[in-house]
């Protein structure tokens, strides 16, 4: 027998005895009525209630709202560079994401400037779920900080790093003073423009160019401080950031030559821009990593999304745009015959972690540092 059944049989054993004693003229059988349309109203409403309940109730106890997924939105920090890739990958990963899981939409929020600005501006209260910076060091001062946790480049290919370029030099135009190596910016008759490492992250890359370029050619640290203290006092203007450099030597006419990322070179050359540029053949991995910011996804929930972007951008997909912006792509990607026609073989490529990788390389420009050390020099 269902509940309302049994309410009901109830409420007809209660009535029963009242039926033939009612005497609607008299006080008492008001009374009596009056209480009868009580218990009546009662049972009516608990019946409703409960056939309510019954039908609304999802099988698994959760209200059908509940059961809707909700759209994610993630927060991407990055340097400036990569952001024309981004604006190519992201509507890729947001459909790849929707056909995966039902229809669920994928929402970015974007935020880019220089790498170091962006990293204090995490710190800082700047909520990101997933970080491209131009720089490791800068990735490490998240995890000191704690927001990302120490294995970020464990968990991902290619040990975080997702874009890749290298050193290049630009020359004024024809390149007069036939510059074709890093050991040119030593010589007596060159003048060259860069931006400061101790201020700009980028530049620690210029450094180590430098500084790869000399160990590559057989000296030990004491000549190759030698080479690099002597390349720093050609250097007639040591810029705050690389759009300083950049300026100082295309708008203002100062130096030689002018080192660069190659992938800014390249993007600068595709928007018209006439550049003069060499790729010696010595040069250092300039790598850009990526990370999923740990304490700031799981604050919003956001860790799956999160962590499938970032798996994302090392596809064959995502490199193509990083490839179409400058980026050396990864991988056997790079192999093929329009990527190695396009980006010149670089004979002896070094890498950061043959000088201790960023955690040791970083103290360098630390106060009373190395390169303090060859500044005095200058």
């Amino acid at each position: 027998m269902k509940a309302w059944q049994r309410t009901l049989q109830t409420v007809q054993e209660m009535v029963n005895p009242f039926k033939f004693k009612i005497k609607f003229g008299s006080l008492r059988g008001f009374i009596s009525l009056f209480l009868m349309g009580a218990v009546l109203s009662v049972a009516i409403a608990a019946c409703s209630s409960g056939n309510s309940a019954s039908n609304n109730a999802s099988p698994s106890g959760a209200s059908p709202a509940s059961n809707q997924q909700q759209d994610i939105q993630l927060t991407l920090v990055g340097y400036a560079v990569p952001k024309a890739a981004h604006d190519a990958i992201i509507p890729k990963f947001v459909e790849q994401w929707k056909k995966d899981h039902n229809g669920q939409n994928v929402t970015f929020n974007q935020s880019y400037g220089g790498s170091g600005s962006q990293t204090r501006a995490i710190v800082d209260g700047l909520e990101a779920d997933v970080v491209h910076l131009a720089i490791g060091a800068d990735v490490l001062k998240l995890v000191s900080a704690g927001f990302v946790n120490p294995n970020w480049n464990q968990r991902v290919p290619n040990n975080g790093n997702v874009g890749e370029t290298v050193a290049a030099i630009i020359t004024r135009p024809g390149n007069p003073k036939g510059i074709k190596s890093f050991a040119d910016l030593a010589r007596d008759d060159v003048k060259w423009v860069t931006a400061d490492p101790k201020t700009s992250g980028g530049a620690r890359w210029n450094y180590f160019a430098l500084w790869n370029s000399a160990i590559k050619a057989g000296n030990d640290e004491a000549k190759a401080k030698d080479f690099v203290a002597k390349a720093y006092k050609n250097v007639v203007v040591l810029a705050k950031d690389a759009r300083e450099s950049t300026d100082a030597f295309a708008k203002q006419g100062q130096g030689d030559a002018l080192v660069n990322y190659e992938n800014e070179v390249i993007l600068a050359k595709q928007k018209g821009e006439a550049l003069d540029f060499v790729v010696p053949d010595v040069n250092i991995s300039i790598d850009t990593p990526t990370a999923v910011v740990d304490k700031n996804v799981d604050k919003h929930g956001t860790r799956e999304a999160a962590e499938a972007f970032v798996q994302f951008l090392f596809t064959p997909d995502a490199q193509q745009e990083f490839a179409k912006v400058g980026f050396r792509p990864l991988g056997d990607l790079g192999k093929q015959k329009e990527f190695t026609d396009k980006y010149p073989p670089v004979k002896q490529l070094g890498k950061i972690d043959e000088f201790g990788g960023w955690e040791q390389a970083q103290k360098v420009f630390e106060d009373g540092g190395t390169f303090d050390s060859i500044r005095a020099q200058s």
